[in-house]
């Protein structure tokens, strides 16, 4: 489960980058490629994040994509490529987004 959850891209755009990286972190358990994303910042969309996010995948060194893989056992995944990588990363940060505009704060 993650801590953050529905946070929203403006949010997440905005957030100081300690917290956007922890936010990161919880997508993929690796501070080298939460680190690059978060100095992305800011992202215009959805798309625009999911871009950077299989870009850093693919720039990372062999020993940082294989301890990525394995904080990711736990979810289904048939081979250990980037594209498989990408796809369970993606699907992490779309639940710590939510929505396009995220939940609202109360």
């Amino acid at each position: 489960m993650l801590m953050h959850q529905g946070i929203g891209l403006d949010r997440f755009n905005t957030m100081p980058n300690g917290r956007a990286v922890h936010a990161l972190f919880e997508c993929c358990c690796c501070v080298t490629w939460a680190a690059r994303i978060s100095a992305g910042r800011p992202y215009s969309d959805h798309d625009d994040l999911h871009n950077a996010v299989e870009l850093e995948l693919l720039a990372l060194s062999p020993g940082d994509r294989e301890r990525a893989f394995d904080s990711v056992l736990h979810e289904a995944c048939g081979d250990r490529t980037v594209a498989t990588l990408a796809k369970i990363v993606s699907a992490r940060i779309e639940r710590m987004l939510g929505p396009e505009g995220g939940y609202p704060e109360y």
